[in-house]
């Protein structure tokens, strides 16, 4: 992994256009990856900025990330099932890192009022039934765990969860009305099995594409190395309630170019990682 720097400043063009004046640092960015080298420049701000301002750019390095492996499934004789309007796996409990419950949370207040208001009408129709069900609580608990919860422990619940077979809340007619906004998790799940299959995740014999850097998994280590905390994830029906509770930890800054450090150190990790198992 490299990453050579150069600040950009066009204060004089965007005084001229009464446009805020802001100085970033573009850093060329080169990760070695299962699937090949990842090269991008990527441009972060030099001043003190809160963590959701590193989440576009991590998610970008992630989907670069895997169009390599979408390449590189299909240069060996694969295909990609995953169509526009596809949204079996959208009946999954997808998990947020904090980075990513606060940046949604930001999404939605952004949007028009009558938008915004049919979300949080449909996410609490979710938590209703949820609660009915009895696994609101049980997803809270998650959410607000000290510690890491287990593979064990999260299981039984990710199934009680599928079982029910609830759309997510940000479905609408089969197609995520929050695309630009979605969690890293759905961005990562592509299949090169038979569509059908992901009918039933849980029975059938799906085959994901291999993911090199799992996004939300590096921005919860980032947050959780900030916080001093233990890294957690937030099941999304429940992301914009916990980051209203968290508003005031959204607020901290850190320097950009510190923030990016720490993004990239993460995917050294996680890449280092992959190329063992592979």
């Amino acid at each position: 992994m490299t990453s050579q720097r150069m600040v950009l400043y066009d204060a004089d063009k965007k005084r001229a256009r009464g446009e805020r004046v802001v100085m970033a640092e573009r850093f060329e960015v080169a990760l070695n990856t299962p699937a090949g080298r990842l090269t991008t420049a990527i441009d972060v701000p030099t001043g003190f900025i809160p963590i959701t301002a590193i989440v576009p750019v991590t998610r970008r390095l992630g989907e670069e990330a895997a169009r390599l492996e979408v390449r590189h499934a299909i240069e060996a004789g694969q295909t990609i099932s995953c169509r526009m309007g596809c949204a079996a796996c959208c009946r999954m409990l997808v998990p947020l890192s904090a980075p990513e419950a606060f940046a949604l949370r930001e999404y939605v207040e952004q949007l028009p009022t009558d938008r915004r208001t049919h979300l949080l009408n449909r996410l609490s129709d979710t938590k209703d039934r949820l609660m009915r069900e009895g696994l609101w609580d049980r997803l809270n608990d998650v959410a607000e765990a000290s510690r890491p919860v287990p593979d064990e422990e999260l299981d039984p619940i990710n199934r009680s969860y599928y079982a029910l077979r609830i759309p997510c809340p940000y479905l609408e007619n089969e197609m995520c009305s929050i695309y630009e906004a979605r969690p890293a998790a759905c961005r990562e799940l592509l299949v090169t099995s038979p569509a059908e299959l992901c009918q039933d995740l849980v029975q059938n014999p799906v085959t994901p594409l291999p993911v090199s850097m799992r996004i939300g998994s590096i921005l919860g280590l980032v947050w959780g190395t900030l916080t001093g905390s233990s890294p957690r994830f937030i099941p999304l029906p429940m992301a914009l309630e916990w980051a209203e509770r968290h508003e005031e930890e959204s607020r901290r800054t850190w320097s950009g170019s510190s923030l990016l450090d720490q993004v990239l150190d993460n995917m050294w990790r996680f890449l280092s990682q992959e190329f063992q198992k592979r």
